[in-house]
Protein backbone atom coordinates (compact mmCIF):
# COMPACT_ATOMS: atom_id res chain seq x y z
CA UNK A 1 0.00 0.00 0.00
CA UNK A 2 1.18 3.82 -0.35
CA UNK A 3 0.20 4.91 2.45
CA UNK A 4 0.56 3.61 6.31
CA UNK A 5 -2.89 2.19 8.28
CA UNK A 6 -3.30 4.77 10.68
CA UNK A 7 -6.41 5.61 12.70
CA UNK A 8 -7.16 8.01 15.83
CA UNK A 9 -9.45 7.71 18.11
CA UNK A 10 -12.25 9.55 16.55
CA UNK A 11 -12.37 7.46 13.94
CA UNK A 12 -11.04 3.85 15.45
CA UNK A 13 -13.01 1.19 13.86
CA UNK A 14 -14.00 -1.88 15.14
CA UNK A 15 -10.95 -4.33 16.41
CA UNK A 16 -9.25 -7.07 13.86
CA UNK A 17 -10.68 -10.08 16.06
CA UNK A 18 -13.99 -9.19 14.53
CA UNK A 19 -12.76 -8.25 11.11
CA UNK A 20 -14.16 -11.26 9.36
CA UNK A 21 -17.20 -10.66 10.75
CA UNK A 22 -17.67 -7.80 9.06
CA UNK A 23 -15.98 -4.55 8.74
CA UNK A 24 -17.35 -0.97 9.42
CA UNK A 25 -17.34 0.91 6.15
CA UNK A 26 -16.15 4.49 5.91
CA UNK A 27 -20.09 5.64 6.26
CA UNK A 28 -20.46 3.80 9.52
CA UNK A 29 -17.50 5.71 10.51
CA UNK A 30 -18.32 9.24 9.62
CA UNK A 31 -21.57 8.96 10.73
CA UNK A 32 -20.25 9.36 13.85
CA UNK A 33 -19.26 12.68 13.24
CA UNK A 34 -21.04 16.36 13.52
CA UNK A 35 -22.87 17.27 10.15
CA UNK A 36 -20.20 20.39 10.02
CA UNK A 37 -17.05 17.90 9.77
CA UNK A 38 -18.56 15.65 7.97
CA UNK A 39 -19.61 18.06 4.85
CA UNK A 40 -15.84 19.55 5.30
CA UNK A 41 -14.80 16.19 4.44
CA UNK A 42 -17.16 15.22 1.48
CA UNK A 43 -15.92 18.56 -0.10
CA UNK A 44 -12.30 17.72 0.38
CA UNK A 45 -11.07 14.31 0.07
CA UNK A 46 -13.05 11.17 0.02
CA UNK A 47 -12.74 9.04 3.11
CA UNK A 48 -11.14 5.47 2.70
CA UNK A 49 -13.60 2.81 2.71
CA UNK A 50 -11.11 1.16 5.60
CA UNK A 51 -10.38 4.65 7.26
CA UNK A 52 -6.89 3.91 5.74
CA UNK A 53 -4.57 7.25 6.37
CA UNK A 54 -1.81 8.90 3.89
CA UNK A 55 1.32 7.93 5.78
CA UNK A 56 2.50 11.66 7.01
CA UNK A 57 -0.62 10.92 9.63
CA UNK A 58 1.58 8.02 11.50
CA UNK A 59 3.30 10.90 13.27
CA UNK A 60 0.15 12.08 15.06
CA UNK A 61 -2.17 9.22 15.13
CA UNK A 62 -2.54 7.76 18.80
CA UNK A 63 -3.90 4.41 17.61
CA UNK A 64 -2.24 2.03 14.98
CA UNK A 65 -4.24 -0.63 13.33
CA UNK A 66 -0.97 -2.05 11.22
CA UNK A 67 0.14 -2.91 15.16
CA UNK A 68 -2.08 -6.04 15.03
CA UNK A 69 -0.61 -7.31 11.66
CA UNK A 70 1.59 -9.38 14.13
CA UNK A 71 5.02 -9.95 12.23
CA UNK A 72 3.86 -8.51 9.71
CA UNK A 73 4.06 -5.26 11.24
CA UNK A 74 7.66 -5.27 11.81
CA UNK A 75 7.45 -4.75 8.07
CA UNK A 76 7.03 -1.42 5.36
CA UNK A 77 3.94 -1.50 3.74
CA UNK A 78 5.90 -1.93 0.38
CA UNK A 79 7.82 -5.33 1.25
CA UNK A 80 4.21 -6.42 2.90
CA UNK A 81 2.57 -5.71 -0.78
CA UNK A 82 5.67 -7.75 -2.21
CA UNK A 83 5.48 -10.78 -0.04
CA UNK A 84 1.76 -11.14 -0.09
CA UNK A 85 1.49 -11.01 -4.37
CA UNK A 86 3.24 -14.99 -3.58
CA UNK A 87 0.13 -16.07 -2.02
CA UNK A 88 -2.83 -17.78 -3.75
CA UNK A 89 -6.21 -17.04 -3.47
CA UNK A 90 -7.09 -18.90 -0.25
CA UNK A 91 -4.55 -17.72 1.61
CA UNK A 92 -4.97 -14.00 0.88
CA UNK A 93 -8.44 -14.68 2.38
CA UNK A 94 -7.13 -15.88 5.11
CA UNK A 95 -4.80 -13.50 5.51
CA UNK A 96 -7.90 -10.68 5.43
CA UNK A 97 -9.50 -12.71 8.78
CA UNK A 98 -6.89 -11.66 10.94
CA UNK A 99 -7.09 -8.33 11.53
CA UNK A 100 -8.30 -4.87 9.66
CA UNK A 101 -4.23 -3.80 8.52
CA UNK A 102 -3.78 -7.25 6.52
CA UNK A 103 -7.82 -7.13 5.48
CA UNK A 104 -6.62 -3.52 3.50
CA UNK A 105 -3.48 -4.92 2.40
CA UNK A 106 -5.07 -8.66 0.86
CA UNK A 107 -7.85 -6.32 -0.92
CA UNK A 108 -5.19 -4.84 -3.33
CA UNK A 109 -7.05 -4.88 -6.47
CA UNK A 110 -3.81 -5.37 -8.58
CA UNK A 111 -3.60 -8.43 -6.46
CA UNK A 112 -6.63 -10.15 -7.28
CA UNK A 113 -6.25 -8.95 -11.15
CA UNK A 114 -3.07 -10.68 -11.05
CA UNK A 115 -4.44 -14.20 -9.92
CA UNK A 116 -7.57 -14.04 -12.02
CA UNK A 117 -8.03 -11.24 -14.72
CA UNK A 118 -4.63 -11.05 -16.27
CA UNK A 119 -4.21 -15.07 -16.74
CA UNK A 120 -7.38 -15.01 -18.42
CA UNK A 121 -6.53 -12.27 -20.75
CA UNK A 122 -3.38 -13.23 -21.66
CA UNK A 123 -4.70 -16.82 -21.64
CA UNK A 124 -7.26 -15.70 -24.51
CA UNK A 125 -6.03 -12.66 -25.91
CA UNK A 126 -5.98 -12.97 -30.05
CA UNK A 127 -2.04 -13.26 -31.23
CA UNK A 128 -3.06 -11.76 -34.65
CA UNK A 129 -3.00 -7.88 -34.10
CA UNK A 130 1.09 -8.93 -33.06
CA UNK A 131 1.85 -10.56 -35.90
CA UNK A 132 0.39 -8.60 -38.43
CA UNK A 133 0.71 -5.11 -40.10
CA UNK A 134 4.70 -5.54 -39.44
CA UNK A 135 6.27 -2.51 -40.92
CA UNK A 136 8.18 -2.82 -43.98
CA UNK A 137 11.09 -1.66 -42.22
CA UNK A 138 11.29 -4.29 -39.53
CA UNK A 139 10.20 -7.18 -41.81
CA UNK A 140 12.68 -10.61 -41.93
CA UNK A 141 13.76 -10.76 -45.45
CA UNK A 142 12.74 -14.21 -47.04
CA UNK A 143 15.05 -15.84 -49.90
CA UNK A 144 14.36 -19.36 -51.63
CA UNK A 145 17.89 -20.83 -51.02
CA UNK A 146 21.12 -18.94 -50.18
CA UNK A 147 24.86 -20.61 -51.45
CA UNK A 148 27.29 -21.11 -48.35
CA UNK A 149 29.44 -17.83 -50.41
CA UNK A 150 26.71 -15.67 -49.90
CA UNK A 151 25.55 -16.68 -46.25
CA UNK A 152 29.18 -15.72 -45.30
CA UNK A 153 29.56 -12.49 -47.13
CA UNK A 154 26.18 -11.04 -47.15
CA UNK A 155 24.13 -13.16 -44.25
CA UNK A 156 25.88 -14.39 -41.36
CA UNK A 157 24.56 -11.16 -38.60
CA UNK A 158 21.49 -11.28 -39.97
CA UNK A 159 17.89 -13.14 -39.79
CA UNK A 160 16.01 -14.26 -42.77
CA UNK A 161 13.76 -17.13 -43.81
CA UNK A 162 14.25 -19.74 -46.51
CA UNK A 163 11.41 -21.31 -48.30
CA UNK A 164 13.00 -24.24 -50.49
CA UNK A 165 15.88 -26.30 -48.33
CA UNK A 166 12.77 -27.88 -45.39
CA UNK A 167 10.91 -28.80 -48.28
CA UNK A 168 13.43 -31.41 -49.10
CA UNK A 169 13.19 -33.15 -46.13
CA UNK A 170 11.06 -36.77 -45.54
CA UNK A 171 10.08 -35.55 -42.56
CA UNK A 172 8.44 -32.82 -43.83
CA UNK A 173 6.54 -35.05 -45.66
CA UNK A 174 6.06 -37.89 -42.95
CA UNK A 175 5.70 -36.07 -39.71
CA UNK A 176 2.03 -35.01 -39.45
CA UNK A 177 0.63 -35.35 -35.77
CA UNK A 178 -0.97 -38.54 -36.92
CA UNK A 179 2.40 -39.87 -38.37
CA UNK A 180 4.49 -39.25 -35.44
CA UNK A 181 1.66 -40.64 -32.65
CA UNK A 182 1.98 -43.95 -35.08
CA UNK A 183 5.25 -44.30 -34.88
CA UNK A 184 6.43 -42.65 -31.70
CA UNK A 185 3.32 -42.24 -29.68
CA UNK A 186 4.80 -44.40 -27.12
CA UNK A 187 8.14 -42.57 -26.58
CA UNK A 188 8.79 -40.53 -23.97
CA UNK A 189 9.96 -36.84 -25.11
CA UNK A 190 11.47 -33.97 -22.60
CA UNK A 191 8.29 -30.70 -21.95
CA UNK A 192 9.61 -28.37 -19.75
CA UNK A 193 11.02 -30.47 -16.66
CA UNK A 194 8.63 -33.74 -17.13
CA UNK A 195 9.13 -36.43 -19.72
CA UNK A 196 5.81 -37.34 -21.42
CA UNK A 197 4.95 -40.34 -23.63
CA UNK A 198 4.26 -38.57 -26.93
CA UNK A 199 0.58 -39.39 -27.35
CA UNK A 200 -0.21 -37.90 -23.47
CA UNK A 201 1.63 -34.38 -24.75
CA UNK A 202 -0.26 -34.73 -27.76
CA UNK A 203 -3.82 -34.93 -26.02
CA UNK A 204 -2.76 -31.98 -23.74
CA UNK A 205 -1.92 -29.81 -26.72
CA UNK A 206 -5.67 -30.10 -27.78
CA UNK A 207 -7.63 -29.95 -24.34
CA UNK A 208 -5.60 -26.50 -22.82
CA UNK A 209 -6.25 -23.18 -21.83
CA UNK A 210 -3.08 -22.43 -20.15
CA UNK A 211 -1.50 -18.80 -20.33
CA UNK A 212 1.65 -19.99 -20.97
CA UNK A 213 1.31 -23.73 -22.46
CA UNK A 214 3.89 -26.75 -21.79
CA UNK A 215 6.55 -26.67 -24.66
CA UNK A 216 7.76 -29.87 -25.59
CA UNK A 217 11.83 -29.44 -26.39
CA UNK A 218 13.79 -32.61 -26.63
CA UNK A 219 17.77 -32.63 -27.20
CA UNK A 220 17.74 -35.98 -27.42
CA UNK A 221 15.03 -36.77 -29.98
CA UNK A 222 17.03 -38.36 -32.51
CA UNK A 223 18.24 -40.98 -30.50
CA UNK A 224 15.25 -42.05 -29.32
CA UNK A 225 13.30 -41.82 -32.84
CA UNK A 226 16.38 -43.79 -34.63
CA UNK A 227 16.95 -41.38 -36.89
CA UNK A 228 19.46 -41.29 -40.02
CA UNK A 229 21.68 -37.79 -39.95
CA UNK A 230 24.24 -37.47 -42.51
CA UNK A 231 24.38 -36.06 -45.96
CA UNK A 232 21.15 -35.70 -48.10
CA UNK A 233 21.38 -38.93 -48.98
CA UNK A 234 19.61 -41.57 -46.89
CA UNK A 235 18.95 -38.96 -44.13
CA UNK A 236 15.69 -38.12 -42.37
CA UNK A 237 17.02 -34.14 -42.69
CA UNK A 238 19.85 -32.39 -43.18
CA UNK A 239 20.96 -28.96 -42.20
CA UNK A 240 20.52 -26.18 -45.27
CA UNK A 241 23.53 -26.00 -47.04
CA UNK A 242 24.47 -22.73 -46.71
CA UNK A 243 25.16 -22.45 -43.09
CA UNK A 244 28.22 -24.84 -44.13
CA UNK A 245 31.00 -26.38 -41.81
CA UNK A 246 29.85 -26.07 -37.80
CA UNK A 247 32.90 -25.92 -36.01
CA UNK A 248 32.06 -27.27 -32.96
CA UNK A 249 32.10 -30.64 -35.31
CA UNK A 250 35.58 -30.10 -33.75
CA UNK A 251 34.78 -31.52 -30.56
CA UNK A 252 33.11 -34.74 -31.62
CA UNK A 253 31.22 -36.52 -28.93
CA UNK A 254 32.42 -33.46 -26.42
CA UNK A 255 30.53 -30.65 -28.19
CA UNK A 256 27.64 -29.32 -26.50
CA UNK A 257 23.64 -29.85 -27.20
CA UNK A 258 23.09 -28.68 -30.22
CA UNK A 259 19.77 -30.16 -31.48
CA UNK A 260 16.38 -29.82 -30.29
CA UNK A 261 12.77 -31.43 -31.77
CA UNK A 262 9.95 -28.35 -30.48
CA UNK A 263 6.27 -29.28 -30.49
CA UNK A 264 3.64 -27.18 -28.70
CA UNK A 265 0.25 -25.75 -29.64
CA UNK A 266 -0.54 -22.19 -30.07
CA UNK A 267 0.62 -20.05 -27.71
CA UNK A 268 3.57 -22.14 -26.84
CA UNK A 269 7.25 -20.69 -27.58
CA UNK A 270 10.07 -18.79 -26.33
CA UNK A 271 10.79 -15.58 -24.21
CA UNK A 272 13.09 -13.12 -24.90
CA UNK A 273 16.57 -15.11 -24.91
CA UNK A 274 19.88 -15.61 -26.91
CA UNK A 275 21.38 -18.79 -28.11
CA UNK A 276 23.82 -20.70 -25.73
CA UNK A 277 27.69 -20.08 -26.32
CA UNK A 278 27.33 -17.45 -28.48
CA UNK A 279 26.32 -20.16 -31.44
CA UNK A 280 24.11 -19.57 -34.69
CA UNK A 281 21.07 -21.45 -34.97
CA UNK A 282 18.43 -22.60 -37.53
CA UNK A 283 15.03 -23.07 -37.22
CA UNK A 284 13.17 -25.26 -38.99
CA UNK A 285 8.81 -25.42 -38.91
CA UNK A 286 7.73 -29.17 -40.58
CA UNK A 287 4.16 -27.90 -39.33
CA UNK A 288 2.00 -25.13 -38.32
CA UNK A 289 3.41 -21.47 -38.71
CA UNK A 290 5.73 -18.96 -35.69
CA UNK A 291 6.22 -15.48 -35.00
CA UNK A 292 9.53 -14.08 -34.48
CA UNK A 293 10.61 -10.65 -33.23
CA UNK A 294 14.49 -9.97 -32.91
CA UNK A 295 17.17 -7.40 -31.72
CA UNK A 296 20.49 -7.75 -32.60
CA UNK A 297 22.89 -6.91 -29.36
CA UNK A 298 24.91 -3.53 -30.37
CA UNK A 299 26.64 -1.79 -27.53
CA UNK A 300 24.37 1.03 -28.45
CA UNK A 301 21.55 -0.26 -27.95
CA UNK A 302 19.44 -1.20 -25.02
CA UNK A 303 17.80 -4.73 -24.27
CA UNK A 304 14.35 -5.22 -26.07
CA UNK A 305 11.54 -3.42 -24.16
CA UNK A 306 10.76 -5.55 -20.86
CA UNK A 307 13.77 -7.22 -20.95
CA UNK A 308 16.42 -6.27 -18.28
CA UNK A 309 19.33 -8.12 -17.98
CA UNK A 310 22.09 -7.96 -15.49
CA UNK A 311 25.75 -6.18 -16.32
CA UNK A 312 27.39 -9.72 -17.04
CA UNK A 313 24.13 -11.08 -18.98
CA UNK A 314 23.98 -13.75 -17.05
CA UNK A 315 20.45 -12.71 -15.58
CA UNK A 316 17.57 -12.17 -17.50
CA UNK A 317 14.31 -10.85 -16.19
CA UNK A 318 11.40 -10.79 -18.38
CA UNK A 319 7.42 -10.68 -18.20
CA UNK A 320 6.86 -14.30 -16.91
CA UNK A 321 4.16 -15.26 -20.18
CA UNK A 322 4.69 -14.58 -23.79
CA UNK A 323 1.15 -12.49 -24.18
CA UNK A 324 1.71 -10.62 -20.89
CA UNK A 325 4.48 -9.13 -22.83
CA UNK A 326 2.66 -8.68 -25.89
CA UNK A 327 0.24 -7.16 -24.13
CA UNK A 328 2.45 -4.58 -22.17
CA UNK A 329 5.42 -4.28 -24.32
CA UNK A 330 4.91 -5.09 -28.21
CA UNK A 331 4.18 -1.54 -29.17
CA UNK A 332 6.83 -0.06 -27.92
CA UNK A 333 9.56 -2.93 -29.37
CA UNK A 334 7.59 -2.46 -33.03
CA UNK A 335 9.45 1.14 -32.78
CA UNK A 336 12.41 0.39 -31.32
CA UNK A 337 16.01 0.23 -33.38
CA UNK A 338 17.03 -2.95 -34.87
CA UNK A 339 13.65 -4.61 -34.41
CA UNK A 340 12.95 -7.55 -37.28
CA UNK A 341 10.00 -9.65 -37.26
CA UNK A 342 8.48 -11.89 -39.30
CA UNK A 343 5.94 -15.56 -39.54
CA UNK A 344 7.96 -18.89 -40.52
CA UNK A 345 5.55 -21.17 -42.26
CA UNK A 346 5.26 -24.43 -42.12
CA UNK A 347 8.08 -25.56 -44.50
CA UNK A 348 10.30 -22.85 -43.94
CA UNK A 349 13.20 -22.07 -42.30
CA UNK A 350 14.76 -19.19 -40.06
CA UNK A 351 18.04 -17.85 -39.38
CA UNK A 352 19.31 -16.83 -36.13
CA UNK A 353 22.74 -15.01 -35.99
CA UNK A 354 24.82 -15.27 -32.99
CA UNK A 355 24.25 -12.84 -30.28
CA UNK A 356 20.66 -11.68 -31.47
CA UNK A 357 17.65 -11.65 -28.45
CA UNK A 358 14.46 -13.20 -30.07
CA UNK A 359 11.08 -13.83 -28.68
CA UNK A 360 9.40 -16.78 -30.37
CA UNK A 361 5.35 -17.74 -30.36
CA UNK A 362 3.41 -20.55 -32.31
CA UNK A 363 0.06 -18.74 -34.19
CA UNK A 364 -0.75 -22.96 -34.28
CA UNK A 365 -0.08 -26.27 -32.84
CA UNK A 366 3.66 -26.73 -34.35
CA UNK A 367 5.98 -29.43 -34.77
CA UNK A 368 9.68 -27.95 -35.45
CA UNK A 369 13.37 -29.11 -35.42
CA UNK A 370 16.07 -26.67 -34.48
CA UNK A 371 19.95 -26.68 -34.39
CA UNK A 372 23.07 -24.35 -33.16
CA UNK A 373 26.14 -24.16 -34.97
CA UNK A 374 29.71 -22.32 -35.02
CA UNK A 375 29.69 -20.76 -38.79
CA UNK A 376 33.34 -19.31 -39.48
CA UNK A 377 32.03 -15.80 -39.02
CA UNK A 378 31.01 -16.12 -35.64
CA UNK A 379 34.36 -17.96 -34.62
CA UNK A 380 35.49 -15.12 -32.81
CA UNK A 381 32.03 -14.81 -30.66
CA UNK A 382 32.35 -18.53 -29.56
CA UNK A 383 36.02 -18.03 -28.56
CA UNK A 384 35.23 -15.32 -26.11
CA UNK A 385 32.13 -16.11 -24.95
CA UNK A 386 33.65 -19.89 -24.02
CA UNK A 387 37.05 -17.87 -22.72
CA UNK A 388 35.20 -15.31 -20.56
CA UNK A 389 32.23 -16.46 -19.43
CA UNK A 390 32.71 -20.02 -18.64
CA UNK A 391 30.11 -19.11 -15.63
CA UNK A 392 27.37 -18.95 -18.21
CA UNK A 393 28.73 -21.85 -20.94
CA UNK A 394 25.97 -24.82 -20.99
CA UNK A 395 25.44 -27.93 -22.50
CA UNK A 396 28.52 -29.97 -22.16
CA UNK A 397 29.20 -33.11 -20.54
CA UNK A 398 30.04 -32.68 -16.94
CA UNK A 399 33.93 -34.44 -18.02
CA UNK A 400 34.73 -31.36 -20.00
CA UNK A 401 36.10 -28.98 -17.33
CA UNK A 402 37.98 -26.56 -20.09
CA UNK A 403 35.34 -25.59 -22.81
CA UNK A 404 37.43 -23.27 -24.17
CA UNK A 405 41.31 -24.94 -23.66
CA UNK A 406 39.57 -28.11 -25.53
CA UNK A 407 37.75 -25.65 -28.70
CA UNK A 408 41.22 -24.59 -29.02
CA UNK A 409 43.20 -27.55 -29.00
CA UNK A 410 40.50 -28.92 -31.43
CA UNK A 411 40.65 -26.16 -33.63
CA UNK A 412 44.47 -26.19 -33.92
CA UNK A 413 44.57 -29.63 -34.88
CA UNK A 414 41.64 -28.90 -37.52
CA UNK A 415 41.75 -25.54 -38.89
CA UNK A 416 45.41 -24.01 -37.56
CA UNK A 417 45.41 -21.51 -39.86
CA UNK A 418 41.72 -20.61 -39.10
CA UNK A 419 42.71 -20.66 -35.78
CA UNK A 420 45.23 -18.22 -35.55
CA UNK A 421 43.14 -16.00 -37.98
CA UNK A 422 40.51 -15.78 -35.15
CA UNK A 423 42.77 -15.43 -32.41
CA UNK A 424 44.44 -12.33 -34.56
CA UNK A 425 40.87 -10.97 -34.70
CA UNK A 426 40.54 -11.31 -30.78
CA UNK A 427 44.13 -9.20 -30.14
CA UNK A 428 42.80 -6.73 -32.28
CA UNK A 429 39.36 -6.43 -30.41
CA UNK A 430 41.93 -6.14 -26.65
CA UNK A 431 43.89 -3.60 -28.70
CA UNK A 432 41.11 -1.30 -29.29
CA UNK A 433 39.53 -1.70 -25.94
CA UNK A 434 42.88 -0.90 -24.58
CA UNK A 435 43.60 2.18 -26.22
CA UNK A 436 39.89 3.31 -25.86
CA UNK A 437 40.56 2.84 -22.18
CA UNK A 438 44.01 4.67 -21.98
CA UNK A 439 42.49 7.59 -23.90
CA UNK A 440 39.64 7.77 -21.94
CA UNK A 441 42.21 7.91 -18.64
CA UNK A 442 44.39 10.40 -20.75
CA UNK A 443 41.33 12.98 -21.24
CA UNK A 444 40.51 12.73 -17.51
CA UNK A 445 43.99 13.03 -16.37
CA UNK A 446 44.04 16.51 -18.44
CA UNK A 447 45.83 14.56 -21.70
CA UNK A 448 48.75 12.98 -19.81
CA UNK A 449 50.01 9.62 -21.55
CA UNK A 450 49.98 6.77 -19.34
CA UNK A 451 53.88 6.85 -19.12
CA UNK A 452 53.34 9.48 -17.15
CA UNK A 453 50.35 9.51 -15.33
CA UNK A 454 47.58 6.69 -14.33
CA UNK A 455 48.29 3.06 -15.62
CA UNK A 456 45.82 0.23 -15.51
CA UNK A 457 47.02 -3.70 -15.60
CA UNK A 458 45.21 -6.97 -15.42
CA UNK A 459 47.16 -9.19 -12.64
CA UNK A 460 51.00 -9.37 -12.66
CA UNK A 461 51.35 -6.95 -15.42
CA UNK A 462 49.68 -9.28 -18.22
CA UNK A 463 46.38 -8.40 -19.52
CA UNK A 464 46.72 -10.55 -22.45
CA UNK A 465 43.27 -12.68 -21.79
CA UNK A 466 41.51 -9.66 -21.67
CA UNK A 467 39.01 -8.81 -24.94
Amino acid sequence: MGSQSTIDDDTLLQDSADSCSGLPTGRETTSKLSPLTRNRIATTVPIHPLDIKPLGNVYAAKTNIKAKAGLFALLPDELITQVIDWFDPITLLHLGCTCKALYAFSRQEELWKTLFIRPFLCAHTSLLPYATNIPPENAISRLGDLSPEDFAKDWADKPFILTEPVRQWPVYHEWSTSGLLAKYGAILFRAEAVDWPLSNYVDYMSDNEDESPLYLFDRSFVEKMGLNLGNEHGSQYWPPSCFGEDLFDVLGDQRPDRRWLIVGPERSGSTFHKDPNATSAWNAVLRGSKYWIMFPTVPTYPPPPGVYVSEDQSEVTSPLSIAEWLLGFHAEARNTRGCREGICQEGEVLHVPSGWWHLVVNLSPSTAITQNFVPRAHLSNALIFLRDKPDQISGFKSDVRDPYGLFVGKLGERHPDLLQESLAELMKLQTGRKRKWEELIGAKGGGQSSSNGFSFGFGDGDDGDVP
